[in-house]
Formats: C-alpha cells, sequence, structure tokens
C-alpha cells in the first residue's frame, strides 16, 4: 500500500469492490466480510477525495455504497439525547480524563453507536458499507471497538473501513491495528487488509 500512489488505490479499490466476487463475499478466508484499507494519516484530504469520487464511480458501476462516517453518527447519537450543546460547552473545562470517559459512555458502541449504525444499514439499500471518521473520534471510539461490535449486525454485506495508520495480519505476527502508525488500537483479528486481495 504505501508504494501506490493514490490513482493506483484508486483503480485497485474499484476493481476489487465492484467484482462479483467481492460482493458476493466469495474473496474471504474468515467469516466475517470486513475489509481494512490503511492509509498514511498525511494522505487524510486526498483519501477523501478518492472516498468520493470510488463511491461515485462504483455507484455508476451498479454497486451502491452507503458511508457512514463516525464522526457524523456521534455527533447524530449526542444531538438525539439532547446532550450536544453541553458536551460543547464543558469540553474546555472538563479534565480530558473525565471528558473522554462521558463520551465513551455515551457513544459506547455495544450499547449506543452501533444501534444507530444498524439503524441507518437497515433504512438503506447498498452493496457495501464505507466506514470513515475512524482518526476523527479517537480515543473516545477505538476502531477495534467498533468492529467488534459491528459484527452482529454487518454480516450479509461487505463492510470496507478507511484507517489513517497500518493495518498488518500474518500468521506469523499477527494483526497489527496502528492507529497514525504510532497509536496501538488493540488487536483485531478478523479484518482483511484490501490491499492483499488479489484482483
Amino acid at each position: 500500500m504505501e508504494t501506490l500512489s493514490i490513482a493506483e488505490r484508486f483503480d485497485h479499490l474499484r476493481l476489487i469492490l465492484s467484482s462479483e466476487r467481492f460482493l458476493k463475499m466469495q474473496v474471504l478466508a474468515n467469516e466475517v466480510p470486513f475489509f481494512i484499507c490503511p492509509y498514511a494519516a498525511e494522505d487524510a484530504v486526498a483519501m477523501q477525495k478518492l472516498i468520493q469520487q470510488l463511491t461515485r464511480r462504483l455507484q455508476q458501476d451498479g454497486v451502491q455504497v452507503l458511508p457512514l462516517d463516525l464522526y457524523d453518527v456521534a455527533v447524530e447519537i449526542l444531538q438525539q439525547r439532547g446532550i450536544w450543546d453541553r458536551i460543547l460547552q464543558i469540553e474546555a473545562t472538563t479534565p480530558k480524563e473525565k471528558f473522554i470517559e462521558l463520551l465513551q459512555n455515551v457513544l459506547d458502541p455495544k450499547a449506543h453507536l452501533v444501534n444507530t449504525m444498524a439503524e441507518k444499514m437497515t433504512a438503506a439499500t447498498y452493496d457495501v458499507l464505507f466506514l470513515t471518521g475512524v482518526g476523527e473520534v479517537y480515543p473516545y471510539l477505538q476502531a477495534h471497538n467498533v468492529l467488534h461490535n459491528l459484527q452482529r449486525v454487518a454480516k450479509d454485506r461487505p463492510t470496507l473501513m478507511f484507517f489513517p495508520g497500518t493495518y498488518r495480519h500474518t500468521p506469523a505476527l499477527g494483526a497489527s491495528l496502528k492507529l497514525f502508525n504510532r497509536l496501538e488500537d488493540h488487536r483485531y483479528y478478523r479484518a482483511t487488509n484490501i490491499f492483499d486481495i488479489e484482483p
């Protein structure tokens, strides 16, 4: 992945995501249809453009994408619970650890976040789920925890998480999920690096 240009990444992703093998989940060695698209944090702006262009191109190819931004979903939950304005007011004066703990409780993936995501998934017609906003919600939401809890509601169609960091999964070393290529986001073993899939 590190050696691929943005254009080459686009071509690889389009080829894989529009293939019948991928859409029917025949490329999997495991039972959970989760894929990770790692990218360097400094490529964030270019990757945002790539995701938008890829979504449009896939739709032209007849592949419906459901984009879910974790930050947007988090804000929506806080607004629905009537505490968004309060969160904004106390952020500057609340100790960081306490503030993070508050957000972790309110946005807990098992109790709240994934349920909201499931509602959006049920209401939509789509072939592939795109998850973005991973870096924006750290540390109160962490990728491994989101994926772990998403397993119960996202088994029927592929999910692709765009991850600003590295993800490697080898038999010898196990899984390594590193946000911004610096912060260990715990180990998550059940996803496949999308760049490890051959066209």
